[in-house]
């Protein structure tokens, strides 16, 4: 499955699902059920993953935690607050960047319309906004 179809599926899934919950719940309680209902779909989830920082041949694992990576090839990022900034965005990229990953997603479940707070940000290119369906940028 391309990178592509994985976010298609995983901006239409977090939609409904914030549809059903509605806003202001942590973002823990998100993430285990954006999880859950993507494992249902059938694919691949890992949550919390650890993203360690590789530099002049040394590793270094106090890096950081992705919350979700799809299929091995989407990170996701969740939040639960009023508006995301831009050191949200950028910690989309840096994940990125570090994992060697293409694409990544910026999910706020804190927003009263989910579809106006979903960004969708290429390795190495700024990010877009990428509305309900995860397909625009």
């Amino acid at each position: 499955m391309h990178e592509n179809e994985i976010g298609t599926m995983v901006v239409r899934t977090a939609v409904e699902l914030h549809k059903d919950l509605g806003p202001g719940l942590l973002e823990s309680v998100y993430e285990i059920l954006l999880a859950h209902r993507l494992r249902q779909k059938g694919l691949r989830v890992e949550r919390q993953v650890s993203i360690p920082i590789e530099f002049d041949g040394y590793r270094f694992e106090e890096g950081f935690r992705a919350d979700l990576i799809v299929e091995d090839k989407v990170i996701i990022e969740l939040k639960s607050v009023e508006q995301v900034n831009s050191a949200h965005k950028k910690q989309v990229l840096t994940y990125l960047k570090l994992t060697g990953l293409k694409l990544g997603y910026l999910l706020n479940f804190g927003s009263a319309r989910m579809k106006d707070d979903i960004f969708r940000i290429i390795n190495g290119q700024l990010e877009t906004h990428a509305g309900a369906q995860g397909t625009q940028g």
